[in-house]
């Protein structure tokens, strides 16, 4: 399933202790087109496993990497618009003349631990032999860029996308020959089949139908040649959309049509996420290590995405000024009970499902997106993009998590499918 707009949301959520007419939506700019720093010394040592693991019997040390705050660091990003070939224009703010560089001198830190700096030469070992996919939307994809990035210094990947789809815009395939690992995405912003409602045809904000029990073949159908998979989506439910299950209409999401119940975004939400998550659990090929890497918020101020909204802020949020509540909150605790669900049964066919928990950390940033910085001066774009994530940029820290967890199950799980570093 392909569509060629924007993503939209038109919920809403306010900080604490700023005016009241700056109001934060959601919203997904061009998917055609589509750091915390993650800063890296000046010559990459051999892989830091002392960082991951306690020194006494190296036992793995174990935290909770997603409780922390932003502190300041001095450091200069992994890597930029010069050294990475992978950055789209969309988020090369860095390109296109973003003049601060405070947003790229912050890196997360956990209360309990040390979260390691990205190590390439590590994750790449951990991955040897394997192949790795991003499943959703282009949320999804950007992090799937920002690994990119990560790795480049370190090994230089060949596109082969061409070898598996006729849509390379979409559908991307990497391969690191000197590990034999191969890494893409599969567009599905859904996860489950859709199609266009609208007779005008599909634009930024057309009404859509959503089959909320049947699962989307573009990633169904390929999913089970991936040893991991990390599977994420959001901003699409918020656009107008009619829900059928069975075949048959049971309500939307911002339809204004007549007799028919307004479910509101968090039902399609839910169902959507339940029949992926049963998607995964329930195909007998498939043996791979899920992650689930929860909702990301947008920073929409000073009007809605189409009414002049940006998101002009240089520094994070502290937790006193934004808080995870209201409709941000049940939107990150909807697919959160069905991945609950799915990771029991999970366990019962021998799977592995883990959650990489973004949604607060990256509530706290609203200096990290594009805004209008992620294309040409010279063009024509009224829209700013407070969705995405500028690249190198907090985005970066989605894949310390990766690789936090990785090394987590390569020392720790009896019959990893990952070769531990040693």
């Amino acid at each position: 399933m392909k569509f060629r707009a924007n993503e939209f949301l038109n919920g809403k959520y306010t900080t604490r202790n700023t005016p009241k007419s700056a109001v934060l939506l959601p919203f997904t700019l061009l998917l055609i087109m589509l750091p915390l720093s993650l800063m890296r010394n000046s010559q990459e040592s051999s892989p830091e496993i002392s960082s991951v693991s306690s020194l006494n019997n190296n036992e793995t040390e174990r935290c909770d990497i997603f409780s922390g705050k932003w502190i300041p660091y001095s450091e200069e990003p992994y890597y930029n618009n010069e050294t990475c070939p992978f950055i789209i224009d969309q988020q090369n703010c860095l390109k296109f003349g973003r003049p601060d560089r405070e947003y790229l001198h912050w890196r997360w830190k956990p209360n309990e631990c040390e979260l390691p700096l990205f190590n390439a030469t590590q994750f790449l070992e951990l991955v040897r032999g394997k192949k790795m996919a991003f499943v959703g939307d282009s949320v999804g994809r950007n992090q799937m860029q920002s690994l990119l990035c990560l790795l480049n210094h370190v090994s230089q990947p060949e596109d082969i996308s061409h070898k598996y789809s006729s849509d390379v815009i979409y559908f991307r395939r990497y391969f690191y020959a000197d590990y034999n690992f191969t890494l893409g995405n599969l567009w599905s912003p859904f996860f489950v089949r859709g199609s266009d409602a609208d007779s005008n045809g599909h634009s930024y904000n057309s009404i859509m139908k959503l089959y909320l029990d049947e699962v989307d073949e573009a990633w169904s159908s390929k999913v089970e040649n991936f040893d991991i998979v990390i599977i994420s989506a959001g901003h699409w439910f918020f656009r107008p959309l009619m829900y059928y299950e069975n075949g048959q209409l049971v309500g939307c999401n911002k339809c204004g049509v007549e007799n028919v119940t307004d479910l509101a975004h968090y039902y399609g939400y839910r169902k959507a996420y339940r029949t992926a998550f049963r998607t995964l659990t329930n195909l007998k090929s498939y043996k791979g290590m899920t992650f689930f890497r929860t909702f990301s918020p947008s920073h929409f101020e000073n009007g809605d995405w189409n009414k002049g909204g940006n998101c002009a802020r240089t520094k994070p949020f502290t937790k006193e000024e934004m808080k995870l509540d209201g409709y941000i909150l049940e939107t990150y605790l909807t697919p959160v009970d069905e991945f609950k669900e799915a990771q029991i049964e999970a366990r019962r066919r021998g799977l592995k499902f883990l959650m990489i928990n973004t949604t607060e950390i990256m509530l706290l940033r609203p200096d990290g997106h594009p805004n209008n910085f992620g294309h040409s001066r010279d063009k024509n774009v009224t829209i700013n993009d407070c969705v995405h994530w500028c690249l190198p940029g907090p985005v970066d820290t989605w894949n310390q998590f990766l690789l936090y967890m990785l090394n987590i199950e390569s020392q720790t799980s009896s019959g990893s499918m990952l070769e531990r570093v040693v």
